[in-house]
């Protein structure tokens, strides 16, 4: 499928979905959510795919969501069509790894679709923030929920309530990114650290994301009663043979297809 809002790059094991409405500073609207949705069912169905990177442009990740196409909705177009809810998270079904990799602007919908990613990436010149509170709406798509689970009350609140943007590096002092590189070598980088984690296991790189997500739904008790079941069933899989024997044999494991 061709897509009009996004642009598309195989790296072997690697995909990357880059959003791609430059005039726009790749705000996002339906037609890029639903391009989205629909390149990462494709990957997440994809047996030659263990890892999806999630990317903007060297300037933005994205803007937020399109103000001047939806500045005239009104309750009801936006409760009863279901806005956000409706194509914004299907990133959140996908089973396999998911990096959200960022340059420049990540603000409001876009800093909460980095947040729907499993881990971030950042350039030195990243940017995050949630202006919404200065269009006079609250967040929509998790700002209020995933960034103090991520960054604290005090500093969530901080960002909320002033529409102040972090900088790379206090988004990684706070837990907001993983690591942070220099903008030039970005995707160099991320393409690194990805094709680290699609030379795993596939099948248990998507039980670690399933055991970690867990954890913000349920209590520590329950969660490692879920995380026990995953490492107890591992026994029965050849990414356990292959490992533990590749490990007494010391030789380099290989997971091709596990």
């Amino acid at each position: 499928m061709e897509y009009a809002d996004l642009l598309i790059e195989n790296h072997g094991k690697v995909a990357v979905i880059r959003l791609n409405r430059p005039k726009a500073m790749n705000a996002l609207n339906d037609n890029m959510m639903n391009e989205l949705g629909d390149a990462l069912y494709k990957f997440d169905a994809d047996p030659g795919v263990n890892v999806i990177i999630l990317t903007g442009s060297e300037k933005v990740f994205a803007a937020g969501a399109d103000i001047a196409a939806m500045a005239n909705y009104t309750y009801a177009d936006t409760y009863q069509g279901n806005y956000i809810g409706r194509n914004w998270e299907h990133i959140l079904n996908v089973r396999k790894p998911v990096i959200g990799v960022v340059a420049g602007y990540a603000l409001g919908g876009g800093c909460e679709l980095a947040m729907m990613c499993d881990f971030l990436i950042a350039a030195d010149s990243a940017k995050f923030g949630q202006p919404e509170i200065k269009v006079g709406v609250t967040p929509g798509a998790g700002g209020t929920q995933r960034l103090p689970r991520t960054i604290g009350k005090s500093k969530a609140m901080d960002m909320l309530l002033t529409s102040r943007m972090i900088d790379a590096a206090e988004a990684e002092r706070t837990g907001l990114v993983s690591r942070v590189f220099p903008a030039e070598s970005l995707m160099e980088e991320a393409l690194k650290v990805a094709n680290t984690i699609a030379d795993m296991p596939v099948s248990v790189a998507m039980a670690v994301k399933d055991s970690v997500n867990r954890a913000f739904e349920t209590t520590l008790t329950e969660g490692v009663r879920y995380e026990r079941r995953f490492f107890h069933a591992g026994f029965g899989t050849p990414a356990q043979k292959e490992g533990m024997s590749a490990f007494l044999e010391k030789r380099k494991p290989n997971f091709e297809g596990m």
